[in-house]
């Protein structure tokens, strides 16, 4: 047996915060080497956050980040430590991992290809590096080797994959440098996407069973930079099977997953399954391997690894449900931590959409307290410890998270009851007011400029419009009053085909649920009703938010209003979004999809579900470039800033008759 302790690091970091970044991992180092780790692994870009953006630019970023670089090698007593960093090299920019071992820098490997689709612009910043080639770079005093190489340590041989390589069908599985490694760390900025974890660990799996490795994946945590969640999965694959992963969504600065692993089985494995191939090493594969000093295999008396860094066999998040909670209660856990917000303030309509965001943010409190303990809660978020039980997630709820009712004249006595009594049973700070006399001034006032009587017949979207924006200044001025971050109700399926009003709905400093579709939503809020384990646990008081129809409650109570007869069903809406945007499909191809799914629908029904989204999507890409930030949860979202861009002005899509 040739025994090796490793280490996985997941880190919770903020863009350019280079005091806090580097304290953070050197902490981590230091507990590693208390656990007498020898080898450990960072996350992608981890000493300066992955979303740095265009200041990745700048050469005063891969600057800073070399002056961190130095600060951190000078804590690898005794350890073999894999950073990310950006590096500036022959003109260009580059994604790098640095391997320091015992406060020398061994070597640079330059990320070989890049991330370009959905939320990654990575082109636009760094240059890919070709495979197998091997360069020189004088940094910090020394001249390393720079470029696709390997790490000889004694009998270890280790290799190193940066996120992408691993993903992309012209990755590194055909390297055979690779395979010669009986450890392959991977440094990564994955972010959260509602089941990537499984195909995440079926890829950690399958690359562990290539190269008959042990596999050791690495991730960020925490919601960075605002829009992008990480959910900080460390995962261990050993010669084609999983056999640890980290706790997901921790509330932490960081974590770390500790294994011994025996080199003498990924030996062996490639002994059993390459007897029959040619083991010769060519000339050019010997200069890709950097020495550094031997790692002796890790002795018998060796302390025991304490239970909190095993991590687990199964990972508990293993529906959507769950998951859709976990990634929000982190995200807006370190949003509100990050930006030093004193709490929450939802414009509670008693429809779906806020009273998820309600729920949501009680959750999220009830799952940080039990995590963090009252000390901790406080601590993380800047926050006084409350004046009622700290135990009790319902002081903290009742100090942090303010609901408002503003009603108008087509408001209706369900919705309003509904707020209240889900306001009641999450322990919000609730109130109401009437906002109709405002509605009235702004209408009295409109009609002696225009010189005539607003009627619904000819004036109804403004007549609608001018409800919802009479109800953003006062909830507006309570967020200001307290400190508190307003949190805006807009869902996917609404900012696709632009069915909110600017500057009234939409108001708000972030879109929890901005990416994710109503469908969803509606489906989650009834398994929040019936169903959850977490946080506060099931809230029965949903049952009046579920038994509604979703409605704007904008028209008069005898028009009927109903948001699926002003659409389409939701379920179809998301249908066609998902296959215009995610899959790209043209016009006549997301037909025959509705033909083969909808069945219960006319042709011609389809047809004009299908010819509505076409003029109100392309009608509405001005508010979709003016809706608050929001959280990236699907496989896909509409964020024209980090996901789907779109002409603001365009000629209506169409399709042949």
């Amino acid at each position: 047996m040739d025994r090796l302790r490793i280490a996985g690091a997941s880190i919770n970091q903020t863009p350019m915060d280079w005091d806090g970044n580097v304290e953070r991992l050197a902490r981590l180092i230091r507990q590693a080497r208390a656990h007498k780790v020898q080898v450990m692994c960072f996350p992608e870009l981890c000493i300066t956050g992955y979303n740095c953006e265009d200041t990745f630019g700048s050469v005063h970023t891969a600057r800073r980040s070399l002056m961190a670089l130095e600060q951190l090698i000078q804590e690898t007593d005794d350890i073999t430590v894999v950073f990310g960093l950006p590096v500036y090299h022959r003109g260009s920019m580059f994604n790098c991992a640095a391997v320091a071992q015992n406060k020398k820098l061994l070597g640079i490997n330059p990320k070989k290809l890049l991330a370009r689709e959905g939320v990654h612009y990575e082109p636009r910043w760094f240059r890919p590096w070709p495979f197998h080639r091997v360069d020189t770079i004088a940094l910090l005093g020394q001249s390393v080797p720079f470029g696709d190489v390997t790490y000889q340590l004694g009998n270890l041989q280790m290799g190193i994959v940066i996120c992408e390589e691993a993903w992309s069908a012209e990755g590194t599985a055909s390297d055979s440098a690779l395979s010669r490694c009986e450890l392959v760390v991977n440094l990564s900025a994955s972010h959260f996407a509602l089941g990537k974890a499984r195909v995440r660990e079926t890829l950690v799996a399958d690359a562990s069973r290539a190269f008959q490795v042990h596999y050791l994946y690495t991730n960020l945590l925490g919601l960075e930079a605002g829009r992008s969640i990480y959910d900080g999965e460390i995962i261990l694959g050993e010669c084609g099977r999983i056999s640890s992963r980290s706790h997901r969504f921790q509330l932490s600065d960081g974590n770390l997953l500790i294994r011994d692993v025996d080199l003498d089985m990924a030996r062996v494995a490639k002994l059993k399954n390459r007897s029959v191939l040619d083991s010769s090493i060519p000339d050019e594969e010997t200069e890709r391997v950097v020495s550094g000093q031997p790692i002796v295999s890790l002795g018998k008396k060796a302390p025991e690894i304490p239970a909190d860094f095993l991590g687990r066999t199964n990972d508990p998040y293993n529906s959507p449900q769950l998951e859709f909670l976990q990634a929000e209660k982190l995200g807006l856990f370190d949003y509100l931590r990050k930006s030093r917000s004193k709490g929450c303030m939802i414009s509670l309509s008693g429809g779906c959409d806020s009273s998820v965001i309600a729920v949501l943010c009680a959750h999220m409190i009830a799952e940080a307290l039990k995590e963090l303990g009252p000390v901790g809660l406080s601590q993380r978020l800047h926050w006084a410890v409350p004046s009622g039980d700290p135990k009790d997630p319902r002081s903290w709820i009742r100090e942090h998270v303010s609901t408002l009712y503003q009603g108008t004249k087509q408001s209706g006595d369900v919705t309003r009851r509904a707020a209240s009594e889900l306001a009641s049973a999450l322990h919000c700070d609730h109130h109401e007011v009437e906002v109709q006399d405002l509605v009235n001034a702004y209408i009295g006032k409109a009609e002696a400029l225009v010189g005539r009587k607003l009627e619904w017949q000819t004036d109804d979207v403004p007549l609608q419009n001018i409800q919802a924006r009479a109800r953003a200044p006062m909830v507006w001025l309570m967020a200001n009053l307290r400190g508190f971050l307003l949190l805006a109700t807009s869902n996917r399926s609404e900012i696709a085909v632009g069915y909110a009003t600017m500057d009234g709905d939409t108001a708000g400093g972030l879109a929890p649920l901005g990416g994710i579709d109503k469908h969803f939503l509606r489906q989650w809020l009834r398994w929040a009703e019936h169903d959850c384990p977490l946080g506060l646990g099931r809230i029965p008081a949903l049952k009046l938010v579920n038994e509604q129809e979703p409605t704007a409650e904008l028209r008069p109570a005898a028009a009927g209003q109903k948001d699926e007869l002003d659409l389409m069903p939701y379920e179809i809406l998301n249908a066609i979004e998902a296959a215009f945007v995610r899959d790209r499909m043209e016009p006549e191809s997301l037909l025959n999809t509705l033909r083969e799914r909808f069945t219960a629908y006319s042709e011609k029904q389809l047809r004009d579900f299908l010819a509505r989204f076409y003029r109100l999507w392309s009608q509405n890409q001005w508010k979709r470039e003016r809706y608050a930030a929001g959280f990236h949860l699907d496989d896909y979202n509409l964020d024209p800033t980090s996901w789907c861009r779109f002409p603001i002005l365009s000629v209506e899509l169409k399709f042949p008759d």
